[in-house]
């Protein structure tokens, strides 16, 4: 994963991180959360214990329901370019588990709180789509609490139904356009972490992401291959909402 994190020059600015999950590119897989395998073929339920390991039981079979769920609805809906098992555990459930460590790390070193304490954290998952990473994360992470935001009705139908499925309650839907949202004062500058996959051109993202993160709270954008020139023409959008990037690794997390 190439991520790049921004900060600002004081501590209650809003920070901006950004995990590329290199989309479009055919490389295999780099990380252990994925199940690397020579063959064609991937047996699924070697890829999704290699995926879940870190996780309990009982969040496993959470995974397996949003798994099921999503290939099922995907017969009827566009949800998915994926139609199988095993790709689903790797290509999003991975990459979605993947988001969590830099994630934490970032948001641990600007926390304000006693010990950087990061439980009940709110986090809002922008053009949420298939519930990709959202629903992921608040499976991982059941004391936070998860918006997940998404324009299209018939997509949030199905996060709503994959919500009760997976007898979640840690996660509310909410069915809206982000310009629109980022502007009411139910949600502006309301959360500790703003997160989005593959949504948009990073300038544009900004400007739908940042009005939401609180003052001294994290975005974290999940984008494509060799990201380093959309940052560099972000960069002035980011200022100019008050945010500023906090740092950039690489390395490889998935492929689609």
């Amino acid at each position: 994963m190439s991520l790049c994190c921004c900060s600002s020059s004081t501590a209650a600015g809003r920070g901006v991180l950004l995990p590329s999950l290199l989309l479009g590119r055919r490389h295999r897989p780099h990380h252990p959360l994925l199940n690397r395998r020579t063959t064609a073929t991937v047996a699924s339920s070697s890829a999704a214990a290699a995926t879940t390991s870190s996780l309990s039981p009982p969040q496993q079979r959470q995974v397996t329901v949003f798994v099921d769920t999503l290939l099922e609805w995907n017969q009827r809906m566009n949800l998915t370019a994926v139609t199988n098992e095993a790709e689903v555990m790797t290509r999003h459930v991975a990459d979605s588990l993947a988001m969590l460590p830099p994630l934490e790390r970032a948001y641990r070193g600007r926390s304000t709180s006693a010990g950087g304490a990061i439980d009940g954290v709110s986090l809002i998952d922008v053009g949420s789509g298939a519930g990709l990473p959202g629903l992921i994360l608040a499976v991982a992470r059941p004391s936070w609490k998860f918006t997940l935001l998404e324009s299209m009705r018939k997509r949030c139908t199905f996060l709503e139904h994959a919500v009760e499925a997976m007898e979640l309650s840690n996660v509310d839907v909410v069915c809206d356009r982000a310009e629109k949202v980022g502007q009411s004062l139910d949600f502006r500058e309301k959360y500790d972490i703003v997160a989005a996959r593959a949504v948009a051109e990073l300038k544009v993202l900004v400007e739908y992401c940042i009005p939401l993160v609180r003052i001294g709270g994290l975005f974290i954008a999940a984008k494509g291959h060799d990201p380093h020139e959309e940052v560099r023409n972000a960069e002035g959008a980011v200022r100019k909402l008050g945010g500023s990037m906090l740092e950039l690794c690489n390395g490889i997390v998935s492929c689609f």
